[in-house]
């Protein structure tokens, strides 16, 4: 069965990760990742939580896909050691320097390539494996022809993966230098700026302050802002052509949108186990991504070329997260304010369990001395709300916004 694999940027996101389905996580440890301005987990944080998946038999798969420098090497010897030492599942790692000093220094650590080592052909999978790559995260820019053909030029150990949901990078697969140069921040080295979701204009030398918009085909003066990867509808295609591994992005997102987005895949994955002859999504599942933080959505490159830029760096979303559920009570829940909501408001439920979609009207809300809600506007007060309907640790609650 193909993995659903979901980031973790901390661990209250693992712990999402983990409650909405996924098989396993990627995460990063405190240097050496692509996501420098993430919690992050320290080396302590990052052994337990490995420990905390394992126990759960789901896999962790760390990142070390910085662009390196001779001075970074021997502390990346030293982490490959340590994350060995821990029990880590793979190493992600886009620097084939990188990769010759891991495989010196932690033999046993599994290599995953990460898609920014831009493959996107036969021969470069087949150089990867050769060279001692278990997992091959492919280039964004990759066919489902061009999937297929990989797949049949591998050995079966060799696994493939590719992202199915989350934020595109108008460069190639993530390669920019445009963070770098409009503020000093590498995004090869973890820490960008996002300069492309920024609007541009034109502006004269000798005519200060007066600025000419740049537009391109009518798609407005975000000329290099990428529309968000969705491709909920189509996880058959890519695991008939060979994906083992479904990467979701957004270890910089919120709680709420890892367990929407993972929600919505796992139920997708089960109802393609369910039926793969005859795969097809409800209506309703089909949203789900609409009630998160999204940009406009395409399906990138996987049926041709990408219908790429958006007119707005501005996201969308059609729900916003109320509350998490901290613990199931006898007649109803203790759960912890995350955004204002008051008494007679809707409700619905986030859940992998059966009450997924169901509706809560707020009733009878009390705070921990018993005393009486009306109105839950107290960041991360804790309440207890009265419901029939079961509710797990770990659920979410949320409510339709005109955001």
């Amino acid at each position: 069965m193909a993995e659903l694999l979901a980031p973790a940027g901390n661990r209250e996101k693992l712990e999402t990760a983990l409650h909405f389905g996924a098989d396993a996580v990627y995460l990063a440890g405190c240097e050496f990742g692509l996501r420098a301005y993430c919690d992050n987990f320290t080396n302590d944080e990052l052994a337990a939580a490995v420990k905390f998946c394992h126990e759960r038999n789901k896999k962790v798969y760390v990142t070390l896909n910085i662009y390196a420098y001779d001075q970074d090497l021997e502390k990346i010897a030293d982490y490959a050691r340590f994350l060995s030492e821990t029990g880590a599942d793979g190493a992600i790692i886009s620097d084939a320097g990188v990769i010759a000093c891991v495989k010196k220094a932690a033999p046993a650590l599994e290599i995953h390539l990460s898609t920014q080592a831009n493959v996107t052909n036969s021969y470069a999978a087949r150089f990867w494996a050769d060279n001692g790559v278990k997992r091959i995260v492919l280039a964004r820019e990759t066919s489902l022809e061009n999937i297929k053909r990989m797949r049949d030029a591998l050995l079966p150990e060799t696994e493939l993966e590719a992202f199915v949901h989350g934020a595109m990078c108008v460069a190639y697969s993530g390669r920019c230098l445009l963070s770098a140069a409009t503020t000093g921040r590498s995004g090869n080295r973890g820490e960008c700026a996002q300069s492309c979701r920024w609007e541009y204009a034109l502006c004269e030398k000798t005519r200060e302050g007066e600025y000419f918009p740049i537009s391109e085909d009518g798609r407005g003066t975000y000329i290099l802002n990428s529309k968000d990867l969705n491709m909920l509808a189509h996880i058959d295609t890519l695991i008939k052509a060979g994906v083992s591994s479904l990467k979701i992005e957004g270890r910089a997102k919120t709680s709420y949108y890892l367990a929407t987005v993972t929600n919505a895949y796992r139920r997708a994955l089960d109802l393609f186990y369910a039926a793969p002859n005859d795969f097809r999504l409800p209506d309703e599942l089909l949203l789900e991504p609409y009630k998160t933080s999204h940009r406009k959505f395409n399906t990138g490159f996987y049926f041709g070329s990408a219908e790429q830029y958006t007119q707005s760096a501005k996201p969308e979303q059609t729900h916003e997260m109320c509350a998490v559920v901290k613990s199931a009570e006898n007649g109803g829940a203790i759960i912890e304010q995350r955004n204002r909501f008051k008494e007679g408001d809707e409700l619905e439920i986030l859940s992998p369990e059966e009450s997924f979609g169901k509706t809560v009207t707020v009733g009878d809300m009390r705070d921990e001395n018993g005393e009486r809600v009306s109105d839950a506007k107290i960041v991360q007060q804790k309440l207890f709300i009265s419901t029939d309907i079961k509710l797990c640790a770990g659920d979410i609650l949320r409510k339709r916004t005109n955001k």
